[in-house]
């Protein structure tokens, strides 16, 4: 409740006051009274405020990395952030999972304990589907994963989690690994019920398809570095040079992302019939000479003048020049 009075409560405090219905020494005396504030044992408060923003940072800056990674991977644009953060005892969590679900177990040296990786469905459904050739829409179905999309979704949740290590790195150093994937709500018991644990959920967005990732932190496994979780120390740690490294490490993303390059040797026209009954051994004329420079395409756009040729016996293209705005 919100300690500022309106104006209304206000006057009719004041008119309290004037016809004598409140006691204003009445009031101190309560007022001085020793306040109880109540204690619910069964969840107990172990996660502190600053402890809770503290693992929102590090999983905004995991958000980040992890769009990028993910945008790379799928070929497509992929946006997360978080959303909210909160201390529940993990049978609260593990009741609230939907049927099927993509549950992902991990194992984090040197603490002792697991992290829980928790997927909707749908966003499953459209990894599976961008990665085997579809639109990425995913199948808006209760159906369960086959063993081929869960072999597709481990591969990728692996990747995932590895961004785990620059994401913490500040606070500790881990070694995150996936140890398993579950899709059944009912076998989720790999925490002890009455355990509280952290929980950050991530919105999750990949091309037009949006769903929810929860990450579930254990009290029980972070409890050793747990002074480190604050503001503080967190600021304390990260260095002026985080930005040029972040910068580096998207560099180094986008130098492995793979793009498609094609030559366009000549062009020409043929009738159908021709098309029809061309045979192994036939010679179509191009409007292009064979020393004549060559167009250069990255996707489908025009980038750079190349001269065809062979490199050790196998068809190149040697580059000669990029070519200009003026010339696309």
């Amino acid at each position: 409740m919100s300690d500022i009075l309106s104006q209304s409560e206000i006057d009719q405090l004041l008119n309290a006051l004037n016809t004598g219905e409140l006691d204003v020494e009445e009031y101190q005396a309560e007022k001085g009274e020793k306040q109880i504030k109540e204690y619910d044992f069964s969840r107990p408060a172990k996660f502190a405020k600053d402890h809770l923003r503290t693992l929102e940072i590090i999983h905004e800056h995991y958000a980040r990395l992890l769009a990028t990674l993910l945008s790379g991977r799928m070929r497509t644009a992929c946006q997360l952030e978080v959303i909210n953060s909160e201390a529940i005892s993990y049978s609260e969590f593990a009741n609230a999972l939907s049927n099927p679900v993509l549950l992902g177990i991990l194992e984090v040296r040197p603490l002792k304990g697991n992290f829980v990786i928790e997927m909707s469905s749908n966003i499953g459904f459209a990894i599976v589907d961008r990665l085997l050739g579809g639109a990425g829409n995913g199948v808006m179905s209760g159906r369960d994963f086959t063993e081929i999309e869960l072999t597709v979704i481990q591969k990728v949740m692996s990747i995932m989690i590895d961004e785990m290590v620059e994401a913490w790195k500040n606070v500790v150093s881990i070694t995150p690994r996936l140890t398993q994937i579950e899709t059944n709500p009912q076998f989720a018991q790999f925490i002890s019920p009455t355990e509280i644990v952290a929980l950050i959920t991530l919105n999750l967005r990949i091309g037009s398809v949006e769903g929810l990732m929860n990450i579930c932190v254990p009290y029980i496994t972070i409890e050793p570095i747990i002074d480190k979780l604050n503001t503080r120390y967190w600021f304390s740690t990260v260095k002026e040079t985080n930005i040029e490294l972040y910068a580096q490490y998207i560099e180094k993303q986008i130098e492995l992302s793979e793009i498609p390059v094609k030559v366009v040797l000549g062009k020409t026209n043929i009738s159908i019939d021709d098309f029809v009954h061309l045979q192994r051994g036939d010679i179509i004329r191009l409007d292009q000479k064979i020393d004549d420079e060559v167009e250069v395409l990255v996707g489908n756009i025009p980038k750079f003048y190349g001269k065809a040729g062979l490199s050790a016996g196998k068809n190149a293209v040697m580059i000669t020049g990029i070519m200009n705005r003026e010339d696309e």
